[in-house]
Formats: structure tokens, C-alpha cells, sequence
């Protein structure tokens, strides 16, 4: 019995293809609003899943109840808090670009350099050549790149409405996926299933492990300590506290730790003569610098471990991407591709370590089928 085989209609194949494309367009571009606070609200939900799952055996195993609590936890301790520090951005942030911009920031003098035992008298005498020398010339060189910087980093913080709008969404799709939360996990892992079986399943589950080791090691981690780092800073009267509690969170993010902020608002405390609140916050930034060792290890073994270039890299790209959210969203894309990317590599073994015998090994087999 002959098998005739149809022949395949190439046009009918790429109508299809074209068809499937445009409704895929078609449906991204209609959820485009949406997909930044969905992202931010799954973040959100995959690290604090455990948490509401407890909440929800202390309520009388109530889901509604323990929806509604973290909601509220949300609001109070996230949503309320980066709002007032954005706003607090947007009011403080017009002397500061003024100064900037406005020729009135010059290097100091550092007379107090002169008090110092030893070495102050030279280290005074060499700034003030330098000085001489052309350090106005250089800060007028400077200004206009230090004006633009700070502008647009200010300018991030000003999209207020924006941000607002995507917190709302972030709120509304966290609760809809702490209630769905099951069917909504069982659908993701279908889906995976159906496009790549058990290698599809797997991925989603390294997907959300990547998610809680940001979300936990990393952005945890950076939120305690650049508000206990505002905290010392507005206690002790550093001026613009708030913009430089937000420079702290980014520099914690960026896993550069929040001394980089710190020790410069200690010198100029003792540099223009407050010992006390110098010492104060000398003593707190010590606090603050050594809770990285304390809660990043004991957070990270939810998750998993990643690397710090990806962090970074996640940090800075997602701010310019996507603004402050990207803040967030940034690392996590990033740890997510990453993790995916690993586990796809190590499905094959690891090369040989004598890279010089690849060669003639293949050379030997090239001669033999000749």
C-alpha cells in the first residue's frame, strides 16, 4: 500500500504564522500598561508567598483574612514609605540642581586641615596648589556633566503620577495573586510543561528561586539598611538626608554597601565641628555597615546565590530602563535569564581541562577518514 504524503501549502503555513504573530502583538500591546505593575506584583508575591501562608494558618486558615493583612503590610511598610521618599525627592531636590547649575558649588578649602597632627600642613598646602593650579577650572569643567546627572536622576524620582499609577497596579495584582496564587502557579507550570515538558517545569521553578534570592538577599538587605542609614543621617542633621538616603539604597542595591554615603556625611560632620553627632553617626554606620553580614547570608539560603556583576548590571540598566521601578524589576530579569541560562549549560558536562589536545585529538580523526 502506497503512502502518498500531502504536499504542504507553504502559504497556508506562513498566513498561520503571520496570524499567531499579530494577535501575540495585538494582546502585548493592549497589557503594555500593565505589564511593569504585574512584573513588580509578581516579584512581590513569589518572595512573600511563605509569609502569607503563615499569616493564613494564624486566621483560622481564612484566605480572605490573610489576603487583606498583607495588603495592608504592603501599603504601611512599602508603598506608604517610597512614596513620601519620592515626594520628599521632588520638594528638597530644586536647591540642591540650583547650587549645581548655578555655579554656586566650588571645592573647598578644607581649613581644618590645618588641625590635623603631622601630616595636616602638607596635606593642606598640596590641595591648595592644586587649587591654584586650576581646581576651579576643573570644577567648571565638571559642573555642567555633575548638573545633567543630577537632573536625571531627579527626573526619575519626578514621574510621581507614573509611579503611583504602577504601585496601585502592583497592589491590585498582589492581591489577586495571593488569593489565585495556586491556579495561577499551576497555569504558569502548564504552560512550561506544554513547551518544553519537564525541562519547562523546571525552568519556571529556577525562575522563582532566582526571584526570592533577589527579592529577599538583595532587596531586603538594601531597604533595612539604607532607612537605618536616613535615620542616622537625619538624626544627626546631615543636610539633604533624604536624597542622600536614596543615593544609600542605590549604592546597597548595587551591593556597594551604604559606607560609600556613610563616611562621607561623618567627615563633614567633624569637618565643620560636630563631634557629638560625628561620633554618633561614626558608631550607627558601624551597625548599618555589618548588618550586610548579618541578614544578606541568612536570606540568601532561601533563594540562591548570584553574582555581583548581574546585580549591579540589573540595578543601573533597569533604572535607565524602566526608571525607578527598574530599581526592582532590573535584578530580577536579569537573576531570572541568568539562572535559566546556567541550568540550560550544565546539561552537557564541562569541557576538558588540556584544551592543547583538542586539536590534535581532531586533526587524528580527520586523518583516519581520509
Amino acid at each position: 500500500m502506497e503512502n502518498f504524503r500531502q504536499p504542504r501549502d507553504i502559504a497556508q503555513v506562513l498566513l498561520s504564522v503571520l496570524f499567531l504573530a499579530l494577535m501575540i502583538v495585538a494582546c502585548l500591546w493592549i497589557v503594555r500598561p500593565f505589564i511593569l505593575g504585574f512584573a513588580w506584583a509578581g516579584t512581590v508575591v513569589v518572595a512573600t508567598w511563605p509569609v502569607l501562608l503563615y499569616l493564613q494558618r494564624l486566621l483560622w486558615g481564612r484566605r480572605s483574612l490573610a489576603v487583606l493583612v498583607m495588603t495592608l503590610l504592603l501599603v504601611l511598610l512599602f508603598v506608604i514609605p517610597i512614596a513620601l521618599l519620592v515626594n520628599s525627592i521632588v520638594d528638597g531636590s530644586g536647591p540642591l540642581i540650583h547650587a549645581v547649575t548655578g555655579g554656586e558649588m566650588t571645592l573647598p578649602a578644607l581649613d581644618w586641615l590645618n588641625g590635623v597632627p603631622l601630616v595636616g600642613a602638607k596635606i593642606y598646602a598640596g590641595w591648595h596648589n592644586l587649587l591654584d593650579m586650576g581646581g576651579t577650572a576643573i570644577m567648571a569643567k565638571l559642573r555642567p556633566y555633575i548638573g545633567t546627572t543630577t537632573t536625571w536622576f531627579v527626573g526619575q524620582a519626578a514621574h510621581i503620577g507614573r509611579f503611583m499609577m504602577h504601585c496601585a497596579l502592583m497592589l491590585l495584582f498582589s492581591a489577586l495573586l495571593y488569593w489565585r496564587g495556586e491556579q495561577v502557579a499551576l497555569g504558569i507550570r502548564h504552560f512550561a510543561c506544554r513547551l518544553a515538558a519537564q525541562r519547562g517545569d523546571a525552568a519556571v521553578l529556577l525562575a522563582a528561586q532566582a526571584i526570592r534570592a533577589v527579592a529577599l538577599g538583595v532587596v531586603v538587605t538594601a531597604l533595612v539598611q539604607a532607612v537605618l542609614g536616613g535615620i542616622g543621617l537625619a538624626v544627626t542633621g546631615v543636610p539633604y538626608a533624604t536624597l542622600l538616603t536614596v543615593v544609600m539604597l542605590l549604592c546597597c542595591l548595587a551591593q556597594l554597601g551604604p559606607l560609600l554615603v556613610l563616611v562621607p556625611a561623618i567627615i563633614w560632620l567633624y569637618w565643620s565641628g560636630d563631634t557629638t553627632p560625628g561620633t554618633v553617626l561614626l558608631v550607627w554606620s558601624c551597625v548599618v555597615g555589618m548588618l550586610d553580614n548579618v541578614i544578606r547570608p541568612m536570606l540568601i539560603r532561601m533563594g540562591a546565590d548570584l553574582p555581583l556583576i548581574l546585580i549591579l548590571s540589573g540595578v543601573i540598566g533597569g533604572l535607565i530602563a524602566f526608571g525607578m521601578i527598574g530599581l526592582f524589576i532590573g535584578p530580577v530579569l536579569l537573576a531570572v535569564s541568568w539562572r535559566l541560562f546556567s541550568a540550560w549549560v550544565q546539561e552537557v558536562p564541562a569541557p576538558d581541562n588540556e584544551p592543547v589536545a583538542i586539536p590534535e585529538a581532531l586533526a587524528r580523526t580527520k586523518g583516519e577518514e581520509a
